[in-house]
């Protein structure tokens, strides 16, 4: 900075700086004369000093330059105000002359030489405009008396925001300059905006003055350029005069608007739309000045003028319309928010101007065009507090816009925003690209979508049924982040479950329909693409590679399927306080029990074809007509097994009138065919027991403590199919349920039967003498326990996912009573009346249910201790082993249980002979070794149900275990391999500190398999090792694991960069995530606020 600076802002300094104590109060008639006194005094004081010290020189120059320069200054002037508003205004300009100077002089001064060239911790030169904070104090005052004295006097009624509403100081300036007739007042604004304008091109100065007055300035420049004639009225006398024309030429005029316009295209936008706004608003009623009538009618003088009005509104438009102007306005309004209830309701407001076509706008069309692809960049904000507001704007701009322009809500906003699903429908192969739809589209797509959808959670017709076009594509992205790890799987759930509880049942039934593939694919993926993983953890849809083999790509498409349905349950199983899983479960079963009947009336009424009369389209459709129906009936019943595997009966059947609608659809399969074979005749003994069963669920509901009027009234239309049953039925058992049960849902409870609590199943005990002698009696005895056991439990029959009969529906598992959880067949059996060896007979009976039967009360006598079991517990080993190679899985998996009871209660002794079967093969002489293999994996289960049961006990019986699995990790056949390793990660779980010894060669084996193994799935099972044993050992990872954790690290890594199987490299990446939430825990332990209660001795 050169001497020259220091002493022009010292000069200004004198001439605004205030009057001493002494001067004030002999000057202090009144505050006007005190602050008249002060102006000429300090204006005095200036010329004084400009003329007698000589360090004012330069200045004293520089000022005289620019008093030539400039026509409108007239040293003659009687207003004092204005005299010193002149002042002001000449040292600003000498100031700008300097510094413009001094600046043309610093950058055409030569760089220095590389030998002098500053070091780099040495800060650059500072250029010469660049000023202290006190010098910037100094010149803030001198522009804040330019503005006070110079432009806000001389502003119209209503033009900005008058000095008597900003201060009290304010309103005696506004006093003191409107005390007397002002002549030239528009010259006078002229000159000031001016001087101000020549300030702003210097960056320096002109962000003192913008971030200070620049409404101000706005004000001055709209009022010069664009005020029309005014009429004003004296007396009797009415004169026009022009305010404006009269004292500013056309030139001047035009000057002023083209330094708005100039203006309006350089200041950050925000700010000038703020400036504008309150320039729109105008001044309160109320001001906070004097009671004079100059300054109180001006303050009391209302909204601004309808002109300004007017051109506030047209340049407003234009910032609106230009490119980001939407966002411009949005910081505008909300900048420096806090994100509380008045910000909400801001953005509501935003909004709402948004989406209202200014009359100024050409037309409607050409606003929304340029609008809303502006209002949906508002959701890719990333800060946190401007993102929420932001996305706040526009969502509630897009509802809006749906409500009162849906049709250019439709063309504008929906459709751009769900381009890149609509074009996961319409891809081709013609350009050859690797990606279709790339992956930053389908992120910001399935974000936008999340936003607007979910989070404006504002459910409109439009909204769901653009989102239902799209649908199918969401669910097949979903189904392939179940697949994988990827940021997208909660929008894409969250979306589809929002769509989900917010549709009309008949749409949400159909989208149900669809998504599971039993109605037409419509709006799908492309034919040929699919989704692969993206680089930033999302989505991008690529070309599918076709598979060579037929067998190939059936496989890959039933797989498909499944994974789909699968994914589907998941969706169902989060809705589980709705009622569409139900209503979906139970439109399926009524299309399941129409079969029937429409293939009876099919056989019946279809009459012999003529083929030479028809055409050869006609007869393909003729003969493929069955085989899709047939097709259309397997997916139904595919959709339904999946569905009863997946859900909890609490999801599928959560109110009573969906129960009464479950039973009426059984009920009336069970009346089909009736009147077919009249007569008594035995039919089908498992339909006739699932009818039974059906009939203990209605009987346990007629059963309860309160039965409403509309429990009543819904299973009342249970009445025709029972009284078709208690009628027609061949089972005299039957016809007396069914009888009974009408009578009581007939009456509404008047009357029951003596006992009608044990009137829907049979009695459980073996003796019991059945009517209907026909079916054999052991056969009968099961399955009226199984019956009677679906009276307790009346959701009973649901098959359980997790039982091991899943495969082989022959005995459904039981869902405990408590709902809390599944359970297997024996836990809710009570043991009947039979002595140990009528048990281990039956277990050795060649009819698979029976067997069944007494493997499982075999299993609940071991559970229980029974003192003949215990005695006879080598017989039970030896017939569990037996029946552990038997073909039916129901018998071997009820094998699998009864030896796992065996070695839960005694380890030592059924441990030992297991781990030799399992190292060796069965050891039995009627063992079949061509079946040894299987026989060795059934034992793995077995010992990997007891490796999970053994609970605080491992660390005493898993030694011998764990030499074995480490033994059986090189065995010549894989599969007993990745049984070994599977079995090793459920035992280390359990282990705890004793673990640390065969830490190191459990991790050279690990190692080495991982890194040597051919067979993935082998490699699979490793990795999956060392997850188990992170997950297992916890927060003991770094005491236990210790030497070898970083071995084990290196491991893992090499498997996500250079293995070849996918699944291996995911249970890597998991399994890296395990350890790095460990280290976290271990560097950054969670701080706890303890108190010490330490014993002094």
């Amino acid at each position: 900075m050169t001497r020259g600076t220091p002493a022009i802002l010292s000069a200004i300094h004198i001439l605004t700086k205030p009057l001493g104590e002494a001067s004030a109060h002999d000057a202090q008639s009144s505050h006007q004369e005190a602050l008249l006194a002060v102006l000429r005094a300090n204006r005095a004081l200036l010329h004084e000093r400009l003329q007698s010290d000589s360090s004012f020189e330069e200045v004293r120059r520089l000022r005289e330059e620019v008093i030539v320069a400039a026509d409108w200054f007239n040293g003659d002037t009687e207003d004092p105000t204005w005299g010193f508003v002149q002042e002001c205004l000449l040292l600003l300009l000498t100031l700008v002359r300097h510094l413009s100077a001094e600046l043309k002089l610093f950058q055409h001064t030569p760089t220095p030489s590389a030998a002098r060239q500053r070091t780099s911790e040495m800060a650059p030169r500072l250029p010469p405009d660049v000023l202290s904070v006190g010098q910037q104090q100094t010149l803030g005052t001198a522009l804040q008396f330019v503005v006070s004295l110079g432009l806000c006097p001389y502003l119209a009624t209503g033009v900005g925001v008058p000095l008597g509403r900003r201060s009290t100081f304010g309103a005696m300036v506004d006093k003191l300059v409107r005390c007397g007739a002002v002549p030239a007042a528009g010259h006078r604004l002229f000159t000031t905006t001016s001087v101000l304008l020549q300030l702003t091109e210097l960056s320096s100065l002109a962000t003192l003055v913008f971030t200070r007055h620049l409404g101000d300035v706005l004000a001055a420049l709209c009022q010069l350029g664009y005020q029309p004639c005014r009429t004003e009225r004296s007396g009797t006398e009415e004169k026009k005069t022009l305010f404006q024309m009269q004292e500013l030429s056309a030139e001047e005029c035009q000057t002023c608007k083209e330094a708005l316009k100039s203006l309006l295209g350089k200041v950050y936008q925000p700010m000038i739309i703020k400036e504008l706004l309150i320039l729109q608003g105008g001044s309160k009623q109320s001001g906070a000045g004097g009671s004079s009538h100059g300054s109180s009618s001006r303050a009391a003088s209302g909204s601004a003028p309808t002109w300004l009005k007017g051109l506030c509104g047209q340049l407003l438009s234009k910032l609106l319309m230009q490119p980001k102007g939407v966002q411009a306005v949005v910081r505008a309004i909300l900048e420096g928010g806090t994100g509380g209830e008045s910000d909400w309701r801001k953005c509501d407001c935003v909004a709402r101007i948004l989406v209202t076509c200014p009359q100024q706008s050409a037309s409607a069309d050409t606003y929304y065009r340029q609008v809303c692809h502006q209002i949906l960049d508002l959701l890719h904000f990333k800060d946190k507090l401007t993102a929420q507001q932001h996305q706040r704007v526009a969502t509630r701009a897009v509802l809006f816009m749906l409500q009162e322009k849906p049709s250019m809500a439709q063309q504008y906003l929906l459709t751009p925003l769900l381009r890149p699903l609509h074009h996961c429908t319409t891809a081709s192969n013609e350009g050859n690209l690797q990606a279709a739809v790339e992956e930053w589209e389908l992120t910001r797509c399935m974000n936008d979508v999340y936003k607007i959808w979910v989070v404006g959670n504002s459910p409109s017709a439009s909204l769901l049924k653009a989102l239902e076009q799209v649908l199918p594509v969401i669910f097949s992205l979903f189904c392939f982040t179940k697949q994988n790890v990827s940021h997208l799987r909660a929008p894409c759930q969250e979306i589809l479950l929002w769509y989900l509880r917010h549709a009309e049942k008949p749409a949400a039934l159909s989208a149900l329909r669809q998504l599971s593939g039993l109605q037409g694919q419509k709006n799908e993926v492309a034919a040929d693409f699919h989704f692969t993983p993206g680089s930033d953890g999302g989505a991008r849809l690529s070309s599918r590679e076709r598979c060579s083999e037929e067998d190939d790509a059936l496989y890959e498409k039933l797989s498909g399927e499944q994974w789909r349905l699968e994914c589907l349950m998941q969706l169902l199983a989060e809705l589980k306080d709705r009622d569409l899983p139900g209503d979906f479960f139970l439109d399926l079963l009524q299309e399941l029990a129409s079969w029937a009947a429409a293939t009876d009336e099919d056989k019946e009424d279809e009459p012999e074809p003529y083929v030479s009369t028809m055409t050869l389209l006609e007869v393909e459709r003729r003969l493929l007509a069955p085989s899709s129906r047939r097709g259309q009936r397997l997916a139904s019943l595919q959709v339904l097994a999946v569905m009863v595997d997946c859900l909890q009966h609490t999801v599928l059947l959560r109110k009573t009138s969906q129960v009464v609608d479950f039973l009426m659809s059984m009920l009336q399969r069970a009346c089909v065919g009736l009147d077919q074979a009249p007569g008594p005749h035995l039919g089908n003994p498992v339909e006739s027991e699932t009818l039974r069963m059906g009939m203990g669920v209605v009987a346990t509901l007629l059963s309860g403590p309160e039965i409403s009027i509309e429990d009543y009234s819904s299973m009342s239309r249970l009445l025709p199919l029972l009284e078709s049953l208690s009628q027609k039925h061949a089972d005299v058992v039957i016809q007396e349920l069914a009888t009974d049960l009408r009578a009581v849902i007939a009456t509404h409870g008047a009357y029951r039967p003596e006992n009608f609590p044990a009137v829907a199943p049979p009695s459980r005990n073996p003796e019991t003498t059945v009517k209907n002698n026909s079916v054999p009696s052991r056969k009968k005895q099961n399955m009226q326990t199984e019956a009677n056991n679906s009276r307790i439990n009346p959701q009973s029959s649901l098959p359980d996912s997790n039982s091991p009969s899943n495969t082989q529906n022959r005995h459904p598992a039981r869902v405990s009573p408590e709902g809390g959880g599944r359970t297997s067949g024996t836990r809710n059996l009570s043991l009947p009346t039979k002595p140990l060896s009528d048990w281990l007979l039956e277990a050795c009976d060649p009819d698979v249910p029976t067997r069944a039967f007494a493997l499982r009360v075999l299993t609940q006598m071991v559970q229980n201790k029974n003192p003949e079991a215990v005695q006879a517990q080598e017989k039970v080993l030896m017939l569990f082993l037996e029946n552990l190679e038997h073909e039916d899985s129901f018998i071997y998996l009820s094998a699998i249980q009864g030896l796992s009871a065996l070695a839960d209660s005694y380890p030592e002794r059924i441990l030992e002979r297991l781990l030799k079967d399992f190292q060796h093969g069965p050891s039995l002489p009627t063992s079949n070794k061509e079946h040894s293999l299987e026989s060795r994996l059934k034992v793995g289960e077995v010992l990997m149900r007891a490796s999970r049961a053994m609970g605080e006990l491992a660390a005493h019986l898993g030694r011998p275990l764990i030499v074995v699995f480490l033994q059986g990790t090189r065995d010549p056949d894989q599969s007993v391999r990745a049984s070994s390793l599977s079995n090793l990660g459920e035992l280390c779980q359990k282990l705890d500190y004793t673990l640390g010894p065969l830490a190191q060669e459990l991790s050279s084996c690990l190692t080495a398999l991982i890194k040597t193994e051919m067979e993935a799935e082998v490699r699979r099972a490793a990795v999956h090792v060392i997850t188990l044993l992170l997950r297992g050992l916890g927060d003991k990872t770094t005491q236990v694991l210790g030497d070898v954790l970083l071995d084990l690290y290196r491991a893992l890594k090499w498997v996500v960069r250079s293995d070849p199987d996918d699944v291996a490299v995911l249970h890597a990446q998991l399994a890296l995530e395990e350890i790095d939430d460990l280290m976290r825990r271990f560097i950054f332990p969670e701080q706890k606020l303890e108190k010490k209660i330490v014993v002094l001795p």
